[in-house]
C-alpha cells in the first residue's frame, strides 16, 4: 500500500464530498494524512488549521492533495493560486475514475476579471490586495477565520484599514482613483471591500460570483459604510 491507496481510499469513502490530506514525512517514511474539511457543504474543501500544524508536529508536509469528486482532477483557478501560496505540490484525484494530476508551484497569478471566488484564496480582500500589488503599493494579507461564515458573523474588516494604511474619507470628499470601499453585504457589518477605479466604476468580488468591474451606483454606494484613502495614494499608477 503506498500513500496514494490511502488517499484514494479516503476521497471513495467521503464522495461526494471533497476530501483532504497531506503527504507527510514521518520517521522516514512517507504516510498520507488525511485532514478534515472545514467547508460547510463539502463542495469545496478547507483544511484544518489544527491537522496542518498536528503534521506540521510529526514530520515533514511534502505536499497537499485533495479530491475533485464532480470534475477531473486538473486544478482550478484557486488550486493554482493555492498551489503559489503554499509552495508545494498538489495532487489532486478524482474518486471515481481514479485519474490523478500533480501540480507544482510555477509563479501563477490569476486575472483581477473573471476570477472564481473562494474564501481566504480568492475573495474580495485577495482582489483588492492584488489590484493594489500591481499598482505597487503591498498591503497585509490578514488571517482570515477558518470558514466564512465564522466572518460574516463578525467581521474583521472595519477593524483593519488603518493598520493597512487607510485613512478614512469624510463626507464632503470626492472618490478618487484607488479609494477603498467598505460595504455591509446582507450581513452584520462591513462584511466586503472593492477599490474605486473611476469613471463612477468598482472592482470588487462579490461572493458566489466572478471578480468584475461594476458601476457604483445605487446599491453599491447604499451598500457601502466606510470609504478610505491609502497614504500613498499619490504612487498610484492609474491616477
Amino acid at each position: 500500500m503506498t500513500w496514494k491507496d490511502d488517499a484514494l481510499a479516503h476521497a471513495q469513502q467521503e464522495d461526494p464530498r471533497e476530501v483532504c490530506g497531506l503527504v507527510v514525512v514521518v520517521k522516514g517514511r512517507r504516510r498520507y494524512w488525511p485532514c478534515r474539511n472545514l467547508d460547510e457543504d463539502g463542495s469545496q474543501f478547507v483544511l484544518s488549521p489544527d491537522d496542518y500544524a498536528a503534521a506540521e508536529d510529526a514530520g515533514e508536509i511534502e505536499a497537499v492533495f485533495h479530491s475533485h469528486p464532480v470534475t477531473p482532477p486538473q486544478p482550478s483557478q484557486a488550486d493554482l493560486v493555492s498551489i503559489e501560496i503554499t509552495g508545494l505540490p498538489w495532487f489532486i484525484v478524482n474518486p471515481k475514475t481514479g485519474a490523478w494530476t500533480e501540480t507544482s508551484p510555477s509563479g501563477y497569478k490569476p486575472p483581477l476579471i473573471g476570477r472564481q471566488w473562494v474564501w481566504a484564496v480568492t475573495d474580495c480582500w485577495t482582489l483588492v490586495r492584488d489590484w493594489y500589488g500591481e499598482q505597487g503599493i503591498a498591503l497585509p494579507d490578514w488571517e482570515r477565520p477558518a470558514s466564512h461564515a465564522d466572518f460574516e458573523a463578525a467581521p474583521m474588516f472595519d477593524g483593519c484599514w488603518e493598520s493597512a494604511g487607510f485613512a478614512p474619507l469624510g463626507a464632503d470628499d470626492d472618490l478618487q482613483f484607488g479609494d477603498a470601499l467598505l460595504m455591509n453585504i446582507e450581513g452584520r457589518g462591513l462584511n466586503h471591500v472593492g477599490v474605486y477605479i473611476g469613471d463612477q466604476i468598482v472592482l470588487h468580488h462579490l461572493r458566489g460570483r466572478l471578480s468584475s468591474r461594476d458601476l457604483y451606483g445605487g446599491w453599491l454606494q447604499a451598500c457601502t459604510g466606510r470609504r478610505l484613502r491609502h497614504k500613498d495614494a499619490d504612487k498610484l499608477i492609474g491616477g
